[in-house]
């Protein structure tokens, strides 16, 4: 009741509610809450209003550059800005297009997307379990070598599927995997995905500091799959230490990133340190050029590392 009169009185006064309330639909769905925010995007989670079963929706909405009307569509905040928000939406729905026809365990499913609003609207499963950011903070790092390897070879290979179809995914972050029963991770926020044969949209770009690369700051960067793998590189340090690496553009000026083989000494196998040193280099070519290259290390390694020595009964897979 207090909820429906204080957007009855927004409206009155001239003002838009933020947010779709509970009950509003999409499509064939209807919204039952708002359950994050992002600088492009909201997400929602959402019941089938035939068989009641619970879905995410991810909401295309650009709020630096959008605001939305009293019927709830998305609109430029400015005249000006009617271009990119179209040119942003265009993309946005080619994006997922393309990503619905790629399957991957460890890539969140896409069951539909919809236009509504005046913007687009990207349907996924309902997956149970839990955010590897927040899990992180409540660990305040020190994840174990077994958990670092569980969750990050599986994402290095969905990002390997990604790059041999020219894509880049450009937002790998702790606060993007999804840990399901048995720490199977799951690569969420594909919105942020980009074909490499296309020019990124001016202001468009998707930044994340301490996990972004110095290229993905600027129009005339060059991005590719060797982007996403210094992000992977940030991923797992944060994993290791409990803190967000030092922004890419601070460490251009003066890097005072202390090499991971020096920090974590005698904490983590040493193939895990400096393979997390080549994914962080700086200069783009100094790193893996690939999802795949980086997996390869990890999973040669990951073999020795879990071989079973003669006279050895004991499980090497341990809780973090």
């Amino acid at each position: 009741m207090n909820q429906r009169l204080s957007e009855n009185h927004a409206l009155h006064y001239g003002q838009c509610p933020r947010d779709p309330s509970p009950g509003t639909p999409v499509g064939a769905y209807r919204v039952i809450k708002s359950i994050a925010k992002g600088g492009f995007s909201l997400i929602y989670l959402a019941a089938d209003e035939e068989s009641g079963e619970e879905v995410v929706i991810k909401e295309y909405m650009p709020n630096r550059i959008a605001r939305r009307d009293h019927l709830l569509r998305v609109v430029p905040i400015r005249f000006d800005y009617t271009e990119s928000l179209y040119y942003g939406k265009k993309l946005f729905f080619q994006e997922v297009k393309a990503l619905a026809m790629l399957r991957h365990p460890n890539i969140v499913r896409v069951l539909s997307f919809i236009l509504a609003y005046d913007t687009g609207y990207l349907v996924m499963p309902n997956e149970r379990g839990r955010n590897l950011g927040t899990y992180l903070q409540e660990r305040k790092g020190g994840l174990s070598t077994t958990f670092i390897l569980e969750v990050f070879i599986p994402i290095l290979d969905a990002l390997a599927l990604l790059h041999r179809n020219a894509m880049v995914h450009l937002d790998v972050k702790p606060g993007n995997i999804h840990l399901r029963h048995g720490h199977q991770p799951l690569l969420l926020d594909l919105g942020a995905v980009h074909p490499l044969n296309r020019e990124r949209p001016r202001g468009g770009q998707v930044i994340t500091a301490g996990f972004s690369p110095v290229e993905q700051y600027f129009q005339a960067g060059r991005i590719g799959p060797w982007t996403d793998v210094y992000a992977v590189g940030a991923s797992i340090r944060a994993c290791m230490e409990g803190r967000t690496p030092i922004p890419a553009t601070e460490r251009q000026k003066l890097d005072m990133l202390v090499p991971t083989v020096v920090a974590l000494k005698g904490r983590y196998p040493t193939f895990l340190l400096e393979a997390v040193d080549w994914a962080l280099k700086m200069e783009p070519d100094q790193r893996p050029q690939d999802a795949a290259e980086l997996l390869n290390v990890l999973t040669q390694h990951a073999a020795d590392l879990y071989r079973p020595r003669p006279n050895d009964s004991s499980s090497q897979r341990h809780e973090p």
